[in-house]
């Protein structure tokens, strides 16, 4: 494999052959968030990739440069997430094999894309590590192609090719953010946009979790650092390579950190406000701008929208948290006296406040529940904190003992 990094002339090629067998993702300005922070705010959406995301760009320019012996082969990679499913799809189309191993603790939604896709997988480790040590193992014997995620320069050049695309459709850009994990990505986009116009500013964002590329800019060596906590799991990589760490030393304006609770409402206000769902990681670069981490003022700036494939549960969890946070879902918790009618007069003194009790739970055995009452909590819509306040304000009325569960 080639160590040396692409340049423009590489990412054009690779933009060239891609033509046709990748969607051309859509520049989409939001008037909205516009208007809320002050900036010409525009979405690239590689959420609408294929496969979900943008890994399919780097893994169908990789594959294509294999020999017709390396394709005969076939290839290997070891992922629990949308590079799995990049590779899989990227070996179908160009019409050879692919193994994908994947953690034992990989969740079936994930398993059932990469199998249909056609490829084969293999369940082994608890972590990527551990899948990673297995596929390296299973490449010596069957003689397979390892497909990297991002340390590779025909990777990083597929990559590039969204660069191209934002420059195309938006001369003018000031500032691009894009979600960092190992570096292909950011890689990629950064040689595109600075060979075009050096006074682009790219800034690369991670997960404070998983911020191994702050790290090892800042010590300028490859550093390993990520708790491996993070809902952003397609980001939080241990370390990025070393042909990556270059390029962002070359061409990275900045690497900024956000939490995890910012990437969860990111991805609720994109899903609420512009009806865009992504993937936590896909969220991160908005996340930045929530937490005010770059100055995008008066400046036309681009958020890389890299992912959508969310799971669905973690969704449901993510909504019900942000919405609790903005008081328009509340639980609140009564202990009251165990006789007829008390209910209707708790349900009918939301109702007459325009609440919407959402879910009523009655627990008869909770240890802290007098002899002769009830606790009952009732999950109730609401629009807003101050719509919260007339509520607690009616309940008052009712002279029962209640409390706001968080």
């Amino acid at each position: 494999m080639d160590t040396k990094l692409p340049g423009i002339d590489e990412i054009k090629e690779a933009e060239t052959y891609l033509d046709g067998k990748i969607n051309k993702t859509p520049l989409q300005r939001s008037a909205t968030f516009s208007t809320v922070y002050g900036s010409d705010l525009y979405f690239k959406m590689e959420n609408w990739q294929k496969t979900g995301s943008f890994k399919s760009r780097g893994a169908l320019y990789r594959i294509s440069k294999l020999s017709a012996d390396e394709k005969k082969l076939g290839v290997i990679t070891a992922s629990s997430g949308n590079h799995a499913q990049g590779v899989a799809f990227a070996a179908k189309y160009s019409g050879i094999k692919a193994k994908i191993v994947m953690p034992e603790t990989t969740i079936p939604a994930k398993i059932n894309a990469v199998l249909n896709y056609g490829a084969e997988v293999v369940l082994k480790g608890q972590d990527y590590s551990d899948a990673r040590a297995v596929a390296s193992e299973i490449q010596k014997i069957e003689g397979r192609t390892f497909i990297e995620a991002f340390n590779d320069p025909y990777v990083i050049a597929g990559q590039g090719t969204i660069g191209l695309e934002i420059y195309r459709d938006l001369k003018d850009v000031d500032t691009v953010i894009v979600p960092v994990g190992g570096g292909g990505l950011i890689s990629g986009i950064s040689i595109a946009l600075k060979s075009l116009n050096k006074d682009i500013r790219v800034i690369g964002v991670e997960s404070e979790l998983s911020d191994s590329m702050k790290e090892s800019l800042e010590a300028g060596k490859i550093v390993a650092h990520t708790s491996g906590n993070s809902i952003a799991d397609g980001i939080s990589v241990k370390y990025p390579g070393e042909l990556t760490l270059e390029a962002a030393k070359q061409n990275v304006d900045d690497i900024v950190t956000v939490s995890d609770e910012t990437i969860a409402m990111a991805i609720y206000k994109l899903l609420e406000r512009s009806k865009i769902l992504v993937e936590p990681s896909g969220a991160a670069a908005f996340a930045a701008i929530m937490e005010n981490k770059v100055d995008i003022k008066g400046k036309k700036t681009v958020v890389l929208l890299s992912g959508g494939n969310i799971n669905f549960l973690l969704l449901s969890k993510i909504i019900y948290k942000c919405m609790e946070i903005e008081s328009k879902l509340v639980r609140i918790e009564f202990k009251i006296p165990d006789r007829p009618g008390t209910l209707l007069k708790i349900s009918s003194a939301i109702s007459s406040v325009l609440g919407n009790i959402y879910h009523a739970e009655v627990d008869n055995l909770a240890r802290n529940t007098p002899i002769g009452f009830q606790t009952v909590t009732f999950s109730v819509n609401l629009r807003d904190e101050d719509h919260l306040k007339i509520l607690i304000e009616k309940l008052k009325t009712l002279g029962f003992e209640f409390e706001i569960v968080t």
